[in-house]
């Protein structure tokens, strides 16, 4: 399956999410901050990123943007993950780079179906 980058700072998210994702066959990469995410995307290229918008260090939408900007990670797919699910917030998240956008408290089904269809297009 797939090499995915999970970054969620909050330890019990991480953990639930991270299980999950590789019962599914995934490999999970964890980063708890936008910093430690960008570093680790940049010399470990996942085929995805989980990307937490809420994190210490460097917030999701920075890490994003930075994330797009760099030329090793520029075509990796980020999927925003978080609580802000006000009007705006998934136009925000697209505008900082994001390919897709889900709220929390996470639909493991949806979010699953939305890895999966991001996965089919960016590897073929």
């Amino acid at each position: 399956m797939a090499r995915i980058l999970l970054v969620e700072d909050n330890d019990m998210n991480r953990d639930m999410l991270s299980r999950r994702l590789q019962r599914k066959g995934h490999e999970v990469l964890l980063a708890a901050d936008g910093m430690q995410a960008i570093l680790m995307a940049e010399s470990d290229v996942p085929d995805l990123i989980l990307l937490d918008m809420s994190l210490p260090v460097i917030d999701g939408w920075e890490a994003a943007r930075r994330l797009k900007a760099s030329p090793a990670t520029a075509k990796v797919p980020i999927v925003a993950l978080t609580a802000h699910a006000m009007a705006g917030d998934r136009e925000k998240a697209l505008a900082a780079g994001c390919d897709d956008y889900d709220t929390k408290p996470v639909d493991f089904l949806q979010l699953t179906a939305k890895i999966d269809a991001i996965l089919k297009r960016a590897l073929g």
